[in-house]
């Protein structure tokens, strides 16, 4: 059984949230939230009006502001906006290595906070839901892409939850965290 102090210490990394990129990519970054004594991880779902990830799974985030003064504070202000959750930049934890989107040409820098627990969440018009979703089962429902255009860039794989299917960017931020608690 999966506990947040154990969490914690396994997702804890340096945060360096400057990342150099080239033109090929718009700068973004997502918020991993994990809270609760049976560790629970926050997803939401993107409206299908959407220009980019339209209907998709995803985490809290977005791209890079020019006010925001690093990816970091963009990961902040976009999850604040997006599902009124606030959360410190004390409470951040850690940050995994970036993923790429195929379509709309964003690199993504993950951040990770692990809290005891949350304050009411509200969405904005920027998501259709949000979900609450148990992470230990949801980690084991991995699988490859079985899509071979999704396979591209790199191998990609998929996570299931109340029959939607997490793919791209997000499944590649879930794989990460099943890598490192696999370790």
């Amino acid at each position: 059984m999966m506990f947040l102090d154990d969490l914690k210490s396994t997702l804890s990394t340096p945060i360096n949230p400057k990342i150099e990129t080239n033109d090929k990519y718009r700068l973004a970054s997502i918020l991993v939230v994990i809270y609760g004594k049976s560790p629970i991880v926050i997803m939401t779902e993107k409206p299908k009006h959407m220009k980019f990830h339209a209907g998709e799974i995803s985490f809290p985030g977005g791209k890079l502001d020019s006010t925001d003064s690093d990816l970091l504070q963009t990961a902040l202000r976009e999850t604040s906006e997006e599902i009124g959750l606030t959360i410190s930049k004390e409470q951040v934890i850690g940050q995994l290595e970036p993923v790429v989107t195929l379509n709309s040409r964003f690199l993504i820098l993950p951040f990770i906070s692990v809290v005891d627990e949350i304050s009411p969440l509200s969405a904005n018009c920027e998501v259709e839901k949000i979900f609450h979703i148990p992470l230990e089962s949801f980690l084991k429902t991995a699988a490859k892409d079985p899509d071979p255009s999704h396979n591209i860039i790199q191998e990609m794989y998929t996570f299931e939850y109340q029959n939607q299917i997490v793919w791209g960017a997000s499944a590649r931020i879930l794989k990460q965290i099943q890598n490192c608690l696999k370790s």
